[in-house]
């Protein structure tokens, strides 16, 4: 795929899994305020989201204060629980090493907290490793918004056609398709190869080993 030279990850289930994480951290807010049957399939279907989209699917509530406040619970636990939580999937740092042997830019856009991302990669590789990681705090409007691609695009100094989007959901599809920018799209999630073939798609694979 040497046509590209400039490689854009989603993070949660395209790089790594931190559901188990993901799922401790809602459990407990959820539980704390008496949703108590809501199961973890429910759970991972928000991942990919932002916390309060995610808590309004989950309970119906829609009063903004309150989903904050559920959020801010959240974030309270995931300092504790989820980088401990969070394995890389077993090709990610083969297939990345190898992009960037081939001089290759290597960046992150996620809808999960940038401080977040950066404590688990930095314990998983050397510093500076990724050219640019953006996250919920560096931008106003989420996925499938594309500002964080944009954003990522420009401070990567790459251009639209030679750049690759890499990610495992339906939000991330739509993320590439708002700017016309190639999507691959890996099965590491829960969204499966039927969901993801709707959209425009250089390819739809199990997981990222076919990148190289």
């Amino acid at each position: 795929m040497s046509k590209y030279n400039t490689y854009i990850f989603d993070f949660d289930y395209t790089l790594a899994d931190s559901s188990k994480g993901i799922i401790m951290c809602f459990r407990y807010v959820l539980e704390n305020h008496g949703y108590h049957d809501i199961s973890d399939h429910q759970i991972k279907l928000t991942i990919g989201k932002t916390l309060e989209e995610s808590f309004s699917i989950l309970t119906d509530i829609t009063n903004k204060e309150t989903l904050a406040s559920y959020a801010k619970e959240y974030v309270k636990k995931a300092d504790d629980w989820m980088t401990a939580n969070t394995v890389l999937f077993p090709e990610t740092s083969s297939v990345l090493n190898t992009l960037k042997r081939h001089s290759a830019k290597i960046g992150i856009v996620s809808t999960k907290y940038r401080y977040r991302i950066m404590e688990f990669i930095d314990q998983k590789f050397p510093k500076g490793f990724f050219d640019i990681v953006i996250g919920a705090e560096d931008v106003t409007a989420h996925k499938p918004d594309p500002a964080g691609l944009i954003l990522a695009i420009n401070g990567l100094q790459s251009d639209l056609e030679r750049c690759l989007y890499i990610g495992d959901s339906i939000i991330d599809a739509k993320t590439a398709q708002a700017i016309g920018v190639d999507f691959y799209g890996v099965l590491n999630g829960i969204t499966t190869k039927e969901e993801l073939l709707i959209y425009p798609h250089v390819k739809i694979a199990d997981n990222l080993n076919d990148l190289i």
